[in-house]
């Protein structure tokens, strides 16, 4: 059946405000409405259309009234946090990915008129490591690269919201693992990571890295809200990039530094504010991370508009990211070396 009314959580954050701007533009639906405990960006408010924005915090109780009281029928939970772009309180964050989609989830157990669920996960569910598949599957094992960081929260999450599909057969429930978010116009930790003038690499590994363009990643949590899609899927452009090709396609240097230095390197970076490299993160810069779409093609029906290498492209031309190091120039340079050696 189709949605008529929509709560969207996480509205302060990119995919969320967009998701409110899409749908609060859609006359199909009736009431669309957008909770987070900070309104969304001024353009995203001037956006909404017939949307509207309650401040609330998920893991407040008050957000059962909400969903009760608005007749909500279809939640989007997209407020979930993987990886912090910047510096942020690891126990704040695991409140809100945790005991907030707790409190969600019971608020829509306890709703007799939500009949669908739509979560926004990640692919670091998957983990890391030197013994991954080279490929990972909707059925693959869930194991975070680390027992206490954001991947963890979300293999959480992910439990709860099986638990809520057994008590509630009635709700459709969609479950969206999203690989790493890349766009011009969002802020994640890749981002910032690629647009650092020297970026430090872990020496001796060259790990593959699949991105989904945020446009791409916006489209399969609309469609899930207007369709039922239900299932796990993974949401991954078709290719890969290595990272030291991402590297050279952003213009940047590579700084390859030893295994055993890049979590002092990765503090270095936190302290100053620059990113927030979690150890997460450096596990998937060691040995990568790659899922197969075919479910998202096949069940959900859904394909990407762009592959790996055109959202990072998409993401380096919509920054205006301009080479470290003029190539040109440096070929200019190395043409007249060879000439004064010729001349000796």
């Amino acid at each position: 059946m189709p949605s008529n009314i929509v709560l969207v959580t996480g509205v302060a954050g990119e995919l969320g405000g967009r998701l409110l701007t899409r749908l609060g533009n859609n006359p199909d639906l009736e009431r669309v409405i957008g909770v987070d405990t900070s309104p969304p960006r001024e353009e995203v408010l001037r956006r909404i259309g017939h949307a509207e924005f309650v401040r609330a915090d998920i893991r407040n109780p008050l957000i059962a009234k909400i969903i009760s009281t608005a007749r909500v029928d279809t939640v989007v939970h997209a407020s979930t946090t993987c990886h912090p772009a910047g510096p942020g309180r690891r126990m704040a964050i695991k409140e809100v990915n945790v005991i907030g989609t707790m409190r969600l989830l019971a608020a829509c157990q306890r709703s007799p008129l939500v009949r669908k669920l739509v979560v926004k996960s990640t692919a670091a569910v998957y983990g890391a490591s030197s013994r991954s598949p080279a490929v990972f599957t909707e059925d693959s094992e869930l194991i975070p690269a680390s027992s206490n960081g954001y991947a963890k929260d979300a293999v959480e999450m992910e439990g709860y919201v099986r638990g809520l599909a057994r008590r509630r057969p009635d709700i459709t429930v969609t479950t969206a693992r999203l690989v790493n978010l890349i766009g011009p116009d969002v802020d994640t930790v890749l981002s910032r990571y690629f647009a650092m003038p020297v970026v430090p690499t872990v020496f001796g590994y060259d790990a593959r890295l699949q991105l989904v363009h945020s446009s791409d990643a916006l489209a399969v949590l609309e469609q899930a809200t207007l369709h039922d899609r239900p299932g796990v899927f993974n949401v991954g452009g078709d290719g890969v990039l290595t990272l030291s090709q991402a590297i050279r396609r952003a213009g940047r240097v590579e700084l390859p530094v030893a295994r055993a230095m890049m979590p002092s390197v990765s503090r270095l970076l936190r302290g100053a504010r620059v990113v927030d490299f979690s150890s997460d993160q450096v596990r998937l810069l060691n040995f990568g991370r790659v899922v197969d779409n075919t479910r998202l093609k096949k069940v959900f029906g859904y394909i990407p508009r762009w592959t790996t290498q055109d959202a990072f492209d998409d993401y380096v031309q919509g920054r205006g990211l301009r080479p470290v190091v003029d190539g040109q120039r440096l070929a200019g340079l190395a043409t007249a070396v060879d000439g004064w050696r010729a001349k000796l």
